[in-house]
Parts: structure tokens; sequence; C-alpha cells
């Protein structure tokens, strides 16, 4: 089991191998420059590069190698905060606005990811959003019925027929949203990189950013062996960037198991829905193609925590799914999730032609795609700042940003040795 934060575990053996990229070597000359080689970014370079804008795309480490390759692979529409909250805060006209885009951006993967065929096996079964306890359950009452006054296809299951699709559990309900589904995080990444190659972009990975400077009529981006000019720059680093940034980091590991005997795939999670909890600290479970059950919370797989956060995944396993009486994990890893203060993303305009979506708050999938194609109409010309989903918005200097992303491991940490004990 892998506990260093450069591996992908699962996601790492399980990918199609990623394009052929290298380094950025001496001087070169783009109209926009992307920092970052994730889901934003990538999607942005395919949008600008169809466009016929010379992108390229500057990844300080490899494709995906952030939260793109490291996370859960739930495909879900909306984020964390309920909609009729997102919208209040936000207000007309962004507010459903933002509810519509991100209502149908599991729509938009998919579709993007049949069309182009992309390897990432997808599952559209819908994903489980189950209750804990009577205020769970209240809670996912009202997200069902905010969803549904929007149209939404989300139904809420009783505790019967939470435990049919779960094949356990104590739950007291779940909403199953139609909408939503599970990919292979990191081979999306991978593919969105393909296409982007495709459509004449350039991809340079091990290629930190070390400067942006202003030079008048364009931007220069300096890097260990060579800089690149542009006239725009979009920052697609979300909790992966240097500062500015208005997140807080928030680990989150996942644990895989080894591939389930027929019998034990057939009565877990029948339907191959993904799933998660109402709980303060969440666990989240799914299968992969090959019937490894892939089971994650908050957390970091690092020292003392590493042996914490597996003996509670352990126990909380059996304790959900009894019928697995054979439990070993071939893998583990984790990854950093971006948290703002109200758990709404940000556009930021960090100057003139210096631009930067983020904050998905683990919601990165189908929220960082769109928003990669929108900020790419918004650097295009294509769409103006008034009609984008977000409003700009400041960067948030957070206090004791290093404090609380130490409280968030620490507490993990607590609440799961609690639960390995009981």
């Amino acid at each position: 089991m892998h506990g260093n934060p450069k591996s992908h575990g699962l996601w790492e053996l399980t990918a199609p191998a990623p394009p052929n990229t290298g380094p950025l070597v001496g001087d070169a000359r783009a109209d926009v420059v992307v920092i970052g080689g994730g889901y934003t970014g990538l999607s942005a370079a395919i949008h600008l590069a169809k466009a016929g804008a010379r992108a390229v795309v500057l990844e300080a480490h490899e494709i995906g190698f952030g939260g793109s390759g490291r996370n859960v692979g739930l495909v879900n529409a909306g984020m964390w905060v309920m909609p009729d909250t997102l919208s209040g805060t936000l207000g007309p006209p962004f507010g459903e606005r933002l509810i519509e885009l991100l209502g149908g951006a599991p729509q938009e993967v998919f579709e993007l990811i049949e069309r182009d065929v992309v390897d990432c096996e997808v599952e559209r079964a819908g994903t489980l959003h189950c209750a804990v306890g009577h205020r769970g359950l209240q809670e996912i009452q009202i997200r069902a019925e905010q969803w549904q006054k929007r149209g939404a296809p989300v139904v809420v299951l009783n505790a019967e027929e939470t435990r049919r699709k779960i094949g356990g559990g104590n739950y007291t309900g779940a909403m199953l949203d139609k909408r939503a589904g599970t990919i292979q995080p990191l081979a999306y990444a991978r593919g969105l990189a393909r296409l982007a190659l495709a459509a004449g972009a350039r991809i340079l990975t091990r290629t930190e950013v070390l400067t942006v400077s202003d030079m008048g009529l364009c931007w220069r981006v300096g890097t260990a062996m060579g800089s690149v000019r542009a006239e725009w720059v979009v920052v697609a680093t979300d909790a992966y960037g240097n500062r500015p940034r208005s997140q807080v980091r928030l680990p989150y590991f996942n644990l895989a198991t080894r591939p389930l005997s027929d019998r034990l795939r057939t009565s877990i999670l029948p339907e191959r829905q993904g799933a998660w909890d109402t709980s303060a600290v969440l666990s989240s479970f799914r299968f992969d193609r090959s019937g490894r059950l892939v089971f994650g919370s908050v957390g970091a797989l690092q020292g003392i925590g590493a042996l914490v956060h597996r003996a509670w995944a352990i126990r909380s396993l059996r304790r959900l799914f009894p019928q697995l009486d054979e439990l070993e994990f071939e893998t583990g890893w984790f990854g950093m999730i971006g948290m703002t203060s109200d758990h709404l993303p940000r556009f930021h305009k960090l100057d003139r032609n210096l631009v930067s979506f983020g904050g998905y708050n683990g919601r990165g999938i189908a929220p960082g795609t769109v928003f990669g194609r929108v900020l790419a109409s918004y650097v295009l010309g294509h769409l103006a700042e008034k009609d984008l989903p977000l409003p700009a918005a400041p960067v948030e200097h957070r206090r004791f940003r290093a404090a609380r992303e130490a409280l968030y491991r620490a507490g993990s940490q607590l609440v799961h040795l609690a639960g390995a004990r009981l």
C-alpha cells in the first residue's frame, strides 16, 4: 500500500498509458498559456485549440498529477451546498445560471467520453448519497426536493430500498441521482490530454512555472529551462497551485481491495452506483472495472495516519458489508481537495488577461470539465464576463491557512481512531 503523495495508487495501475510529453526547453510563443494539466486546464486547452488558438499547457509534474488523478471518480451534478443555498449566495443572475450549468455537467462529461472514445471505465448507473441517521435523511430529502423543483431526475429511497442498492449498511435512506456515474479519473485526464494534443495544443510536463511577468503587450511565463510568451494566462491548479489561492487544502484518501469474488461483486453495489454518505467526516465507496472495491474518506495516508485510517477502513467496511469475510487492500493513495469558505467555486481575475477557476470542494470532474470550456470561451471573446456562471471574486487571504490544514489532518485521524476502536 502506498502512502506516497506522488502515487496515484489503483488509478496509475489501471489507466491507459499517458500520451508522450516532455519538459519545455527554450522559448516559445502562444496565444494562451494554461498552467495546470488537470481537468480544467486540459478542457480549456481542447476548446482553445479547436477554435484555432495556440494553447500551451504547462504542468509541473505529469498529466493528472493533482486531484484530477487521485479522486474517487464520482461524476456528480452540482456542488456540496444545497441548490437553494447556492442560488441565494450568488444571487441573480449567477446563482441559477451556475446551478443549470453544473446540473448538466455530468451529461457533458459523458457525451465527451462517448463522442471522443475516451477509455475511462464509464458507469452511468447514477450515484447514491446515503443518509446517516435522521438528520442525514432530512438533508437528502431537502436536497432532492430542491433538485426536483428544477426538473432533475433524482429520487429519495427509503432505508430498505437503500439497503438493496448498497448491499448492506444501516443507512436511513439515500438520494439516487440518475444524472451521475463513475469513471476512472486518471484515465479520463489522460484522455483529455490526448484530445488536446489532437486538437493542436502543446502539453509540456515536468515544467514547473517559476515566474509570471507582465511584459506590457504580453505575459512571460518562466520555467527552469525556458519561457512562453502569451497574451493570456489561465491558472488551473486548484488545490495544487502556489499562492495566490482562496482554498484551504483538505486531504482525502482511497483504499482499493483486491478484485472481489463474483459472489461478493453481485451482493455489493449490484447496480454499480458510486456512493458516499452524509457524515461530517464522510465515507465513499465504489467498484472499478475489475471488481475492486474502492473505499475512501478524509485523511492523508502518511505517518501514523496511514495506520489509523487503514484500521478504520477495515472495520467500517466489515460493518457496512458483513459478507466481506476476506478483506485485503491492494493499494492506497491520497490527494488534496481545494475547500473554499462557502463551498462554492471561484472565478478570479488576477490581473489583465490573467484568470483562474478553482475551488471545487471535492466536485472536480464535471465542474472542472465545464469550467474549462467556459474559460476558453471567455478568453476567446465568445463569452462576456457578465454571462459567466460566476462573478469575478477577489482572492481570499484565508487566515491561519496552515493551521486549518493541520487541523483537518488531525481531526480526521481522531475521528477514525475512535471509529476503529468502536
